[in-house]
């Protein structure tokens, strides 16, 4: 009930901010000009924003997109809005498992460190389709496309962290909606491709529940490893981006009955860039956050067995389809 009346309101949580916090604010006075991030998305949405906020703060910003055209745009805005932003391209199709390694060897013959890996692009409530490789495609580009990412770069994350002593973070942009899965065992290990009883939004709600399941069990890993990296997962709150292209009419009279609970894009982006670089957060790890503060997931997103078995199960996809 609290957090429901927080989000009307506007009212702040703990971290002394809520719901109508925008990411420049979360993000007001911090420098920091010696990270380097990679946003995936980052040239639409609240992932625009986000890069616009984090190349703000001067971060050396990288966006990870699939539609360059788009990302030259985007780039465009920003550096016309702040001259001294740095902010560059790369392509990088998160449905493709060959696209994602393509990336990532191209990104590291760069030569530059890696503080912060946002894993935010997505799409959502899309028609049943499979993907060129064979997979699902929320569950695709959703999970196991960030999956496989961040586990090529995680290297490239500890030896920045080693040698700077600056803490890293990764951030998976989950959402409410991971609540909304399917019945009884939350992600459909043995039929995740099956067209038949497949529900769009449940698909969805599935791959969402795998972005907390995922920052869970890698944020309990290094843990274990002692690494100076942490992982959460947040949600964004429900914004009108072109995320919701799939189902645009039913959002906009969804939006007409709950004008409420909506956030604008500034205020969507909010809780990533807190996350990302506010200084509260250091040290903070396996944590899902909602408007700038730490909130309790559902009991399938809190269920160790089922990240571990994610965890494998993800790993023998992306072996099955590099042996095709």
């Amino acid at each position: 009930m609290v957090g429901v009346i927080s989000l009307i309101t506007g009212m702040a949580g703990p971290s002394g901010f809520g719901s109508a916090s925008t990411a420049e604010q979360v993000t007001q006075g911090i420098d920091a000009s010696n990270l380097t991030a990679i946003i995936t998305g980052g040239a639409s949405g609240i992932g625009l924003e986000t890069t616009r906020v984090l190349a703000l703060r001067k971060v050396h910003v990288i966006i990870a997109a699939r539609n360059i055209e788009s990302a030259e745009e985007a780039k465009q805005q920003i550096t016309q809005e702040n001259k001294s932003a740095r902010v560059d391209i790369m392509k990088l199709d998160l449905c493709s498992t060959k696209s994602v390694r393509s990336f990532v060897d191209n990104f590291i013959a760069l030569d530059l460190p890696l503080n912060i890996l946002i894993n935010n692009a997505g799409i959502m409530f899309c028609p049943f389709k499979i993907s060129e490789e064979g997979i699902e495609m929320q569950f695709a580009t959703n999970h196991l496309g960030h999956f496989l990412l961040t586990n090529l770069l995680l290297d490239k994350m500890k030896q920045t962290a080693k040698t700077t002593g600056i803490e890293g973070r990764i951030i998976n942009l989950s959402s409410i909606a991971h609540r909304y899965t399917y019945f009884r065992k939350g992600i459909k290990f043995e039929k995740i491709n099956d067209k038949k009883g497949h529900s769009s939004k449940k698909a969805y709600g599935q791959s969402k529940l795998a972005n907390i399941l995922h920052a869970n069990e890698l944020s309990r890993r290094l843990q274990e490893e002692g690494v100076n990296i942490t992982v959460n997962s947040v949600h964004p709150g429900v914004i009108m981006t072109p995320l919701m292209r799939y189902s645009s009419y039913t959002m906009h009279l969804l939006k007409f009955f709950s004008f409420y609970i909506w956030k604008n894009v500034p205020q969507g982006a909010a809780t990533t860039c807190y996350v990302a670089l506010h200084p509260s957060v250091k040290g903070v790890t396996g944590k899902y956050f909602v408007d700038c503060n730490e909130f309790k997931p559902s009991a399938y997103a809190k269920n160790k067995l089922l990240a571990k078995k994610l965890w494998d199960f993800s790993n023998k996809l992306i072996n099955s389809i590099s042996k095709a």
